[in-house]
């Protein structure tokens, strides 16, 4: 672990990282764009039940890879946009959309230069699993939400539990200085480095005062004791799409969702 000296250096470092897990996750199982371009969602269980009104509305996904979850909520009926600082993630998401036929516009810009200059608003603003990990400072994160949402429009979340972090030997409390290791990625279909990432850990607190600082009005804040990624060691799926993992006798929490609205 090391540390890094300006934005610009955590930005290059984790979009060249990942410009390269994009090929690799568009051609796993994981991932599975052969049934998404033969009409599955890549949408789970929890986004589905909690975010239910998008036929028709503008919704604007954050950090949103190469699209697949985006390109869902456009198959549900959504205007979407989607976000996300890798060239590589944002040129495979167009050639989804064109080979989907679903219509999406997508943006190659990280979260906060996106805030700085969009002037569209959404009635609706989505991120979700592993996506705040890569932000340094959530203020500034919850001021591109706040900017990008009309009066009454939507913000939901769904996120991995930092918990998990903490079990894992990481800091469950934000630190300045950010966690960089060289690793893979999380699909089956990788076996060597890919390169170096650089994450921050952010307790649900600073999640939750974060959006509170910017005027965001909580509907709910849930956790869930699985996840509906097989993607930690050690899980074990107990019902379709449910993985779990034990800390002795007790689920660990893995997952949150927070829902709130702009006034």
């Amino acid at each position: 672990m090391t540390s890094m000296g300006g934005t610009m250096d955590y930005l290059d470092t984790n979009r060249s990282t990942w410009d390269k897990r994009t090929d690799i996750h568009v051609a796993s199982k994981f991932y599975n764009v052969a049934g998404f371009l033969a009409g599955a969602t890549s949408l789970k269980e929890i986004e589905l039940q909690e975010l239910t009104d998008v036929e028709g509305k503008e919704l604007l996904h954050l950090q949103c890879h190469f699209g697949l979850d985006t390109l869902s909520w456009a198959r549900r009926g959504a205007r979407v946009t989607g976000v996300d600082l890798s060239p590589r993630a944002i040129e495979k998401a167009r050639e989804l959309s064109v080979r989907s036929g679903l219509s999406a516009d997508f943006v190659c810009a990280d979260v906060y230069g996106f805030g700085d200059q969009v002037e569209k608003k959404f009635d609706i603003v989505f991120t979700s699993y592993g996506a705040v990990c890569w932000l340094p400072r959530l203020d500034r994160w919850a001021q591109t939400i706040a900017r990008c949402l009309k009066p009454g429009a939507i913000f939901y979340m769904v996120e991995f539990h930092p918990i998990y972090d903490l079990m894992a030997g990481y800091s469950y409390f934000h630190q300045q200085e950010p966690d960089i290791e060289v690793e893979g990625t999380y699909t089956e279909n990788c076996d060597g480095e890919v390169g170096p990432t650089v994450v921050w850990s952010h307790p649900i607190s600073d999640v939750i005062n974060a959006l509170l600082a910017v005027g965001i009005e909580l509907g709910h804040v849930r956790e869930f004791p699985f996840s509906p990624y097989d993607c930690f060691d050690g899980m074990v799926e107990r019902g379709p799409g449910r993985f779990f993992l034990d800390h002795g006798k007790f689920s660990m929490p893995l997952v949150y969702s927070i829902k709130g609205q702009k006034p």
